[in-house]
């Protein structure tokens, strides 16, 4: 056999052991990633009045509640997800739903971070490669800030990346252009309760004077008792 031949052996053979080297460090790599990511969900969503700890813990699920928590639409972002999984092989497309699931993700975070006190400038840690978005987490998660949801709406309010969505468990934020009642969730002091119709009040009739009849349909009061002593 050639020197070339042992050569290539040799090179397959460090290559597989290099790699199964790496496999085990990527997994342990994501399966940290996945537990630190889904505990600062939790925070947050604990902090947003979201109920049920769960949710934080269910990978795609927990990015859906956060976009409803940043006003975006949870489908707008479960379709890039799924147009960006199946369309990855395919040049250009592939890399194109991937950004837009990162602009996606930025804006909610981004709506997220004005609730809990948090200005746009704390999201350039996302350029950090690997970390950057745990650190915004953390940082977000753990401030000192209570959830503020009474913020000025979006600027995609009126487009279909708007979350018009009511999910039970997640509360409705003021911002949301809702139609009709939903069974979702509202936490407290989300929602102003609906006014009551203006009733005027009525005032007793002078003595000695004749009330005007009752409108059609109504029971009419007793009549007030006659002015002066009783026998």
């Amino acid at each position: 056999m050639s020197d070339s031949y042992y050569y290539d052996d040799g090179g397959s053979a460090a290559a597989l052991a290099i790699l199964l080297v790496l496999i085990p460090i990527f997994l342990i790599l994501a399966l940290a990633a996945y537990v630190i990511s889904s505990f600062l969900y939790m925070k947050i969503f604990e902090k947003a009045g979201v109920q049920g700890k769960w949710r934080a813990w269910v990978p795609v699920y927990n990015g859906l509640i956060a976009a409803k928590l940043g006003d975006v639409s949870p489908w707008v972002v479960l379709i890039a997800i799924v147009a960006s999984s199946v369309l990855s092989n395919i040049p250009v497309i592939g890399p194109v739903f991937s950004l837009v699931i990162l602009a996606v993700a930025v804006m909610y975070s981004y709506r997220i971070g004005l609730k809990l006190g948090k200005d746009w400038p704390l999201l350039l840690l996302w350029l950090i490669p690997g970390v950057g978005a745990l650190i915004w987490l953390a940082i977000i998660a753990f401030s000192n800030n209570r959830w503020n949801p009474a913020i000025p709406p979006a600027p995609w309010a009126n487009s279909f990346l708007a979350d018009k969505t009511v999910w039970n468990g997640i509360p409705v934020q003021p911002s949301q252009p809702v139609a009709g009642n939903g069974g979702g969730y509202a936490g407290p002091g989300y929602g102003a309760p609906p006014a009551q119709p203006y009733s005027p009040p009525q005032t007793p009739p002078a003595a000695g004077t004749t009330p005007p009849p009752p409108a059609p349909g109504t029971t009419p009061p007793p009549p007030a008792p006659p002015a002066g002593p009783q026998v």
